[in-house]
């Protein structure tokens, strides 16, 4: 029989990368998700993906904003997935981080940062598809992604 335990079990077999979802607040202070649901979907028009659950507080404040930043976590940077998964606090205090092309955060010592604008949202079940239309990109500083496994979190083995 299929349960959601069972498919959550079976699907997390399949290794991911980590992205913290940044934007701003109306009152213009930031906000973030960390997911790793996150994909690359067209080349031309440029255009990247992410799935929030639709329980997810952080989401509708990242979707009044209409811009978003994917910020690809780096090996060692667990912490911020922990502070960016709490409720009710500054999920930002002490965490470095600058403006992106919308203002919306870039994170220090990411992979790589992606500064979109949403084109599209998806029902998806007990997720959102969103869609953003890929306006700014860089590399980052760090070499090495931080992986999610079997519900732990990985870096690549030399």
């Amino acid at each position: 029989m299929l349960t959601s335990a069972r498919f959550r079990s079976v699907l997390g077999h399949f290794p991911s990368g980590i992205v913290a979802i940044t934007g701003r607040d109306a009152a213009g202070a930031p906000a973030g998700m960390a997911v790793s649901s996150f994909t690359s979907v067209s080349l031309d028009p440029p255009l990247v993906a992410f799935l929030p659950g639709k329980a997810s507080s952080t989401f509708p404040v990242l979707a009044r904003s209409g811009t978003f930043c994917v910020n690809v976590l780096a090996a060692g940077q667990e912490d911020i997935c922990r502070a960016l998964a709490v409720s009710g606090v500054d999920k930002f205090a002490g965490l470095p981080w600058r403006p992106g092309p919308h203002g919306d955060p870039v994170l220090e010592g990411v992979v790589a940062w992606i500064g979109c604008t949403i084109e599209a949202v998806h029902d998806a079940g007990d997720h959102h598809i969103v869609v953003g239309r890929v306006d700014d990109l860089a590399a980052g500083t760090a070499a090495e992604p931080l992986l999610f496994f079997r519900s732990r979190y990985h870096h690549l083995a030399a």
